[in-house]
Parts: structure tokens; C-alpha cells; sequence
């Protein structure tokens, strides 16, 4: 250690510093815990988390595997539950107990056609229908059933798992991304599976707005006050979108501030066109052409086991020629013990798929139309989703638009950074640049009711628009009802499909979303007959919010009614203000008054009582006349100043909602369900601290009974204890792999922390004989600076150098009497453990030479800091008087018969004499890292 200028810092100082910093991030991370938020991009085979936190950049996480996507997937087998690939190795042994692309199911009624198309990719699946709601069920046996709302819960969790694993941080709240044809039903259906997973959605947003929410916050650059339009086309792996987007700088009416607007103008999807698709019909190609081989008599698309090898090795294959021209498929033991091996072109697979790329251009073609705009407007079409990977799929929209595509995006990733984007936007905590998204209505939705026409005439059935194709959202709408005067009510469904096709109308389902019943009409309009009032009709509320689901708000009467007020006048109001401010000086000059009039005579009294009797007469017949024009003049008045105001009463209107739509699990079905979930969890942990307990009593067993083989860890226990603990491990062994169902994680954890006990005695040992050359090394070390510094320090006591005194002799001689305490504790110790064997007690441990390191750094450091405060004496001068002098030579004595007297001058004598630790230099070389200190 080398005392100099550089090193003068004060150790309290530094320690409040360290106690400062240590209370500022303590509290950092307590808001930092409050604040992180997830985006959950769930797909039909893939799914991706995105998480944010206060400093740490938007990012996705990893799993277990760190991989930054995940299978949406998850199995149950032998009470075990799995997730991701674990559950497709699952699903390969036993295909009916793994369940994946379970995303198109949510909000399904068993009659709906994409059920039958789920039957017909993955027939080795019972589904059946739930009896309450007529969802849908994956029935396993007859002990085990999970609805498709309690399945996605379930990934959603893990999900979950991997966001707070990832910021080290609990995560409540999330954005989920949706394909943007989800109607209610699915969204409804979605937002319940969140709800069971314990996350607070804080918006549901469809996958292509997310996507280019994502391009517009990294490419800022681009927007402007004039309209920008790029057209985002998604294949996933069962479905494809496309979708018009525009941007464009856009100012506030209110901040008169400008802020970037992505907006969406066009949709167009196809529900079952993906890359799962192309899967399939890979998949069935390899099952004809091993059974045209002839290997077996059984059919291989009636083995499901069978049927799942070929289903995975077709996924690997499809990705393999997307990027090569030709690849090998090769199974073993696809059936019977027969292997199966293939080559396979990349012409081959564009023939057997040769009916699905005509439909790649159909949703461009419906967006654009939708939009209204033409391809010679967009600026760019950019590509995103796995299924874009496919060569085909590229030369077909290029082909179309005759111009390059965008692949800026990453195809995996986009939605979900875009959607974690839109969580930090809406989470407390923090603070995103504002980017204003409006939404599109894909489903338009109307309103239906009946009304009478009168005079017996047919009612008359209304329609009446609420949302119409492509009208943005997140926005509110009235309708007013006029001429109903008794209880009715209306149907809340959704408008004109016909720009979808035939079939697309049957996978949408049930076209009703609610029904609307008001009640007492009738009684709430007679009761305000008898008011003057002038109705205004029955007003509906309703609303789209930023996740899609429609809501009727509330339904109120609406009337006009009048009400009188008293106008006092202008003027009128001017003198009471003004009145009441003088209301003070007047009541002191009325006073004043009166004493005065007290101090007239007597005489001027009967005067005046003369002269009153001639005016009172010619009064009385003036009052008389004015008193009837008074009285008009009041009423007058009185009509002038009252205010007749219109005041508009809204009265709220009893009614019930009636979903229509898919039920979704509500009540009690809701509580069974959370039950089940908390169940499986439960038992998961319970199974996973067994797994773990197992785990670390197993590894402990076999790193002790591998050390005990080692030379340098057997020589320090004796031939008796090396025997107990090796037969207390074989016991411990035996009992482990013992086939008991009966064992428990606290009989693993109590087993382990038993033979701990026992073996942490040798290990303590070969720990000290390990450690001990270093901390000896260190405390030499330190011994040779204490003494250099000691050599330097003589060199300033009074007796040496009368100017720099800076030490009493009584320091100097307790520095060295430690040091050779030091030296002769260590010498003494050292021999006596060298007489000693390994295995037997520890006589030099690394505790106290720590020890003895710490009291002699504590002394030094003692003597270092008396030279950073030491301050010259000044010069006594002519002038001093005696009392002065002999003051100052008390104080000196004072400083030399004390060993911690610390002399301080004024700053001026400071500047005009050199520092006396300038001169002096402790050379200790560094401490090993090993060796603890301690410094005060």
C-alpha cells in the first residue's frame, strides 16, 4: 500500500457515500419492481414474450433453453406437466396428450366448421362439446378434461414465468396480441384465459397494428404532415393477413402539439392459409408415399404415434427448402419397426401445395379494396410472420405488386416488441414517446329493432349502423330511440358480411353479439307527462374500446324541462356588491348621526312639531294616490326579473344485457376451472422441490464419495471418519434409489443437511490448508509495509525533527510493539502447524490471521491519518504577550504526553509549508484476493 496525495480520501466519507448510494438504488429498485410490464405475442405454433422495465430496453425473453421463442404447446402425461419442446417430445410418444394451435379454438362452439377442420389436421384427438356452454372440451379419459380456456391460461402462465424470470421482477400486467378477424366471442374467450392466469390485460391489439406500431416507433424518419402508406403482410402458420397502414403527423386540437398517427385503412385475411397448411400437405404426401412402399399392411394415417412423426419431420423438412432446393426426409421406426427415408424437391412441395398460391394474393386484393386506395399509392409492402419464409410465397406477392418487398422487420419477433411498445405506453412508471394508433373495425356492427308504424300497420323491422366496415376505434356512438312508448327492446349483431365468403361467414359463428331489453318505459314516461317538458327520446350508449369488445355503455331518457330563476338586474346585483362593501363606515356614520341629533333643544323640537302636522297633512292624499301605480309597477318588475332557462334531465332506463355470442366461462364454471389450474399448480411445485431436494442430495452423495478418492481431501479426515462417512453415503444411496412412493422433499432436505454435518469437518479442514499460504503471504506482506512505515515515521517525532513533529514517541512504540507481537504470534503459530497432520485440528487458521492483519491495519491507518490532518505549528511572534506564550506551552506539552493528539492550525500557515506525508511511502504489496480485511 502506497501512502500519497492520491490517497487521502477519508474512510468515513467514503463510507457514507456507499450508504448514500446503497438507500438511492434501494429505492430505484422498489419502483423498478412496481413497474415491469410484458407483451404476450401468442400464435398458433410459436409464442413470443416481450418485456420492459425501467432502464433496461424493450427485449424478449428467454426461456429455459434461452431461446427467444417458444411452442404453444403444452402436455399432460403420468401427472406430469409439460410445456414447449418438452411437450412436442411428449407429443411425439402419445400425440393425444399434447395440445397445440389451440388459438382458433378460443370462443368456439363445438358446431363451429373450424372445429371440424381442427378434427381433420389432428384426428387422434376426442373433442367434445361442453354441456353448458356448448364449447368446446379435449376430453383425455374421464378424470381428465381441460377446456380450450383453461388450456391457453395455462400458457399464459408459463409465459408469465418466463417475463419475470427474465427482469427479476413480478409481472401482473400485459398486452396480448390477437389475429385481427377475432370477433367477440374470441376476444372475450382470450381476455377470461388471462383473467385465469392471474394477468391484467391491458389491451388486446391485433397482431398487424402491432406490427406496425413496431415500424413506426423505429422508423421515424419517414413521417411527416403528408400521409405515408405501407401495406403489412402477415402468414403465420394458420393464418394470413394483410393490412393498409398510413402515417402521418397530425396535431392536437387541444396541446396544438404533433404527434405521429398510425392508422389502419384496409384488411384482408384468410383464416386457414398458413404455413401449417403447407405442413399438412407435406405431411400427408410422406404418409402416401411410405404406404405406397408397401413396408407394413397397416395404414400409417391410422397410427396417431405415427402420424405425429411425420407431422414433425414435415415441419423440418418445409423449413429445410426454404432456403435449399432439395433436402431428405427420414423417420425411424415410423411404424413397425420400418424407417422411412425420402428425398423431397422444392418443386415437389410447390406442386403439392399448387392450390393454396392463388390465395396469397386474395387478402392484398381485399385490403387494398377496403382502403379504397390503389397500389400505386403504397410505399412499400413489408413481410412478416414465419410463412413469408416460404420462397413461393415471396414471388407471388412480388409477382403482384412488381416491386421488392420490405423485410426490415424481424419476421419472428415484430408483434410482440411493438405490443410490449404499447405496454410501457399504458403501465405506470413510464414514459414513451406518444404514437396515436387508431384500429379498424374488421366485423362492422349494426343495431336491429322493431317499430310500430301505427294506424294497425306491420311493425316495421330498423336497422341502424353502429360501426361500420373499417371505421376506426377505439370510439363511442348514440342512437336515439323516438318513438317507443312502452318497454322494447334490440339486437346488437354483426352488419353486412358479404364482403366475406361463404365460408369465412360460417367460422365467424353466431352473428348476434347482445341483447338489449328496457324496461319500464311506460311508467318513467308518465311520470313525466305531468311535468312541462319536452322529450327528447331514449338515448343508447355504446362503445368500441382499444381492444375490440363492444360494450352498450347505458341507455337514459332525455328530456328538455324549463326552470325559473330570479334575475336580480345588473345594476341591481352592482349596488349590493358595492353595499355590502361600505356596509361598515355606514352603520359608524348612522351612529354618529344620532348622537347628534340628542343634542338638539327644546325649543327647535316644538318647531318642528308645528311644521310636521302642515306636511303630514298634504302627504296623506299624495300616498293615497301613488299607492295603486306602486303596486303595478311591482308586479311589473317582478316579471322582468325572473329567467325562464331550458335545463336538459337525463334519467336513466332500467335494462339487461343478454350476451348472445358464445358464453363465455363465467360463475361457477369459472371457479372450477381456477380450482383446476391452482391444483395442477400446486402439484407442479410440489413435484418440482421434489425433483430439486432429489437432485442436491443425489450430487451431494456423489461429489463427497468422488473427494474421498482424492489425496488431498483424504488426507484430512482420519481412517475412521473416512469409513463413517462413506458408509453413512452407500445407506443414504441405498435408501435414495429405494422404489418408495412415500417419500417426501423435507425427508430428502433433512437427509442432506445430516451429511453436511458429517462431512463439513474434513472439508472445513481442507479449506483452511488451502487458504492458509495465501492469507500467510498476505499477512507478510503487510508486516514489511507496516515496518517501512514504522522506519519513515521516526523520522518525524520531536526529537528527530523539531519542525515536523508529527508523532509522540508513545505511537511510534505502540506501532512496533504490535508489529513485533505480529511477527512473534506468527512465527510461534506457523511452527506449531507445521508439527501437525492434515486430519488433525486446525492450530493456524485463516480467521486469526485475518485477525491480526485487521489490528495492525487499524494501527497504521491510525498514524496515515494523523498525517493528512497534521498542520504545522506557526512562529511565535514580537508581539505575543506572556500570558500567550505560556498558553501555548501547556498545549504543547499536552500533545507530547498523548498518543492521539491531532494538531490543528489555521489554513494560511498550511499554504507556506510542505506536507510531511509528501516524504513518506508505505510499500505493502496488494492482499490476495482470498483473504478477507477488515478496515475501520
Amino acid at each position: 500500500m502506497i501512502i500519497n496525495k492520491k490517497h487521502r480520501a477519508s474512510s468515513w466519507w467514503s463510507l457514507l457515500v456507499a450508504v448514500s448510494l446503497f438507500i438511492v438504488l434501494s429505492t430505484y429498485v422498489c419502483e423498478v419492481q412496481a413497474a415491469a410490464v410484458m407483451s404476450v405475442d401468442l400464435g398458433s405454433e410459436w409464442m413470443k414474450v416481450g418485456v420492459v422495465s425501467p432502464g433496461v430496453p424493450m427485449e424478449i425473453a428467454l426461456n429455459r433453453e434461452s431461446k427467444r421463442k417458444t411452442p404453444a404447446t403444452l402436455a399432460f402425461r403420468d401427472g406430469v406437466r409439460t410445456f414447449g419442446e418438452d411437450a412436442l417430445t411428449v407429443g411425439i410418444r402419445d400425440p393425444s396428450s399434447a395440445y397445440g394451435y389451440l388459438i382458433d379454438l378460443l370462443g368456439k362452439t363445438i358446431d363451429n366448421p373450424i372445429v371440424d377442420l381442427y378434427r381433420k389436421r389432428f384426428p387422434y384427438y376426442d373433442i367434445i362439446g361442453d354441456p353448458e356452454r356448448n364449447t368446446i372440451i379435449f376430453k383425455k379419459n374421464d378424470k381428465e378434461q381441460f377446456l380450450v380456456e383453461e388450456l391457453v391460461a395455462q400458457i399464459l402462465m408459463k409465459a408469465k414465468e418466463f417475463a419475470q424470470e427474465s427482469t427479476h421482477q413480478p409481472i401482473t400486467e400485459a398486452v396480448l396480441t390477437v389475429p385481427g378477424y377475432f370477433g367477440q366471442a374470441e376476444r372475450e374467450a382470450l381476455l377470461t384465459a388471462a383473467q385465469l392466469a392471474n394477468i391484467k390485460v391491458l389491451q388486446l391489439i391485433n397482431d398487424y397494428t402491432a406490427v406496425a406500431l413496431n415500424y413506426g416507433v423505429f422508423h421515424p424518419s419517414g413521417i411527416n404532415e403528408t400521409a405515408q402508406y405501407y401495406i403489412f403482410y402477415n402468414m403465420g402458420a394458420s393464418s394470413t393477413s394483410a393490412a393498409v397502414i398510413s402515417y402521418q403527423l397530425v396535431k392536437d386540437k387541444h396541446t396544438k402539439e404533433s404527434h405521429p398517427v398510425v392508422e389502419v385503412l384496409g384488411v384482408g385475411y384468410d383464416r386457414t392459409l398458413g404455413g401449417l397448411e403447407i405442413q399438412l400437405r407435406l405431411r400427408d404426401y410422406l404418409a402416401d408415399e411410405f404406404n405406397a412402399m408397401r413396408k407394413t399392411s397397416t395404414d400409417v394415417k391410422t397410427s396417431p404415434r405415427a402420424l405425429a412423426k411425420l407431422f414433425k419431420e414435415a415441419g423440418r423438412v418445409k423449413n429445410v427448402l426454404s432456403a435449399n432446393m432439395d433436402h431428405f426426409a427420414q423417420i425411424e421406426n415410423v411404424l413397425e419397426d420400418q424407417d422411412f427415408k425420402l428425398q423431397i424437391s422444392r418443386e415437389k412441395l410447390e406442386e403439392i401445395c399448387a392450390d393454396l398460391w392463388p390465395r396469397i394474393i386474395k387478402p392484398l386484393e381485399r385490403a387494398l379494396a377496403h382502403s379504397g386506395l390503389s397500389l400505386n399509392t403504397i410505399s412499400q409492402v413489408i413481410i412478416f410472420g414465419g410463412g413469408t419464409r416460404v420462397p413461393k410465397v415471396q414471388d407471388t406477392i412480388k409477382q403482384f405488386i412488381k416491386e421488392d418487398l420490405g423485410k426490415s422487420l424481424n419476421a419472428d419477433e415484430a408483434a410482440a416488441i411493438g405490443a410490449v411498445y404499447k405496454a410501457a405506453d399504458l403501465a405506470t412508471g413510464f414514459k414513451v414517446k406518444k404514437f396515436v394508433v387508431k384500429d379498424a373495425a374488421v366485423l362492422p356492427i349494426h343495431v336491429a329493432f322493431e317499430r310500430e308504424t301505427g294506424n294497425g300497420a306491420e311493425i316495421k323491422h330498423v336497422k341502424r349502423v353502429l360501426f361500420g366496415l373499417m371505421n376506426s376505434y377505439p370510439q363511442k356512438k348514440v342512437i336515439t330511440f323516438n318513438k317507443h312508448t312502452s318497454d322494447f327492446q334490440f339486437h346488437v349483431c354483426y352488419g353486412d358480411l358479404t364482403h366475406l365468403s361463404s365460408e369465412e361467414r360460417l367460422f365467424v359463428g353466431a352473428t348476434n353479439i347482445s341483447l338489449v331489453e328496457l324496461e319500464k318505459i311506460k311508467d318513467l314516461l308518465e311520470k313525466m307527462s305531468n311535468e312541462s317538458v319536452e322529450a327528447k327520446g331514449i338515448k343508447a350508449y355504446f362503445a368500441l374500446d382499444d381492444s375490440g369488445i363492444f360494450r352498450c355503455t347505458g341507455v337514459e331518457y332525455v328530456y328538455d324541462k324549463q326552470k325559473i330563476e330570479e334575475d336580480e338586474g345588473t345594476l341591481a346585483k352592482l349596488g349590493n356588491t358595492i353595499s355590502k362593501l361600505f356596509s361598515k363606515d355606514s352603520k359608524e356614520e348612522d351612529k354618529k348621526a344620532e348622537d347628534i341629533k340628542e343634542e338638539v333643544g327644546e325649543d327647535e323640537k316644538i318647531k318642528d312639531e308645528k311644521s310636521e302636522e302642515k306636511v303630514n297633512m298634504e302627504n296623506e292624499d299624495k300616498h293615497n294616490k301613488t299607492t295603486a301605480e306602486k303596486n303595478l309597477d311591482e308586479k311589473e318588475n317582478n316579471k322582468k326579473n325572473e329567467t325562464v332557462k331550458i335545463v336538459t334531465i337525463k334519467e336513466p332506463v332500467q335494462h339487461k344485457v343478454t350476451f348472445q355470442f358464445t358464453p363465455p366461462l363465467t360463475g361457477k364454471s369459472y371457479e372450477l376451472a381456477l380450482e383446476k389450474l391452482n391444483a395442477i399448480n400446486k402439484a407442479e411445485s410440489m413435484r418440482s422441490r421434489l425433483e430439486s431436494s432429489f437432485n442436491a442430495l443425489e450430487s451431494h452423495i456423489i461429489d463427497i464419495q468422488q473427494k474421498l478418492e482424492e489425496d488431498e481431501y483424504a488426507s484430512c479426515l482420519t481412517s475412521e471418519e473416512k469409513q463413517k462417512i462413506l458408509s453413512e453415503c452407500s445407506a443414504i444411496s441405498d435408501w435414495l434409489y429405494d422404489d418408495s412412493d412415500k417419500t417426501t422433499h423435507d425427508m430428502y432436505e433433512t437427509k442432506l443437511n445430516d451429511l453436511k454435518m458429517l462431512t463439513n469437518v474434513f472439508m472445513a479442514r481442507h479449506w483452511e490448508h488451502e487458504e492458509r499460504p495465501e492469507a500467510v503471504k498476505a499477512l507478510d506482506n503487510m508486516i514489511d509495509g507496516a515496518q517501512q512505515f514504522l522506519e519513515n515515521a521516526k523520522n518525524l517525532t520531536k526529537d528527530a525533527n523539531p519542525e515536523r513533529d508529527v508523532f509522540t514517541q508513545i505511537e511510534i512504540d505502540t506501532l512496533s510493539r504490535i508489529i513485533d507481537e505480529t511477527v512473534t504470534w506468527k512465527n510461534a503459530e506457523t511452527e506449531g502447524q507445521n508439527k501437525l497432520q492434515r486430519h488433525e485440528k486446525v492450530r493456524l487458521t485463516v480467521k486469526d490471521i485475518t485477525d491480526h492483519m485487521a489490528s495492525l491495519d487499524r494501527e497504521v491507518k491510525y498514524m496515515v491519518n494523523k498525517i493528512k490532518i497534521w498542520k504545522p505549528k506557526p512562529k511565535p511572534t514580537a508581539k505575543s504577550d506572556k500570558k500567550t506564550n505560556k498558553k501555548n506551552e501547556e498545549s504543547e506539552t499536552e500533545e507530547m504526553g498523548s498518543g492521539f493528539g491531532n494538531e490543528t492550525q489555521s489554513d494560511d500557515h498550511l499554504s507556506s509549508q510542505q506536507s510531511p506525508d509528501e516524504d513518506i511511502k508505505v510499500n505493502t504489496t496488494e492482499q490476495s484476493t482470498t483473504t478477507p480485511r477488515t478496515e475501520l
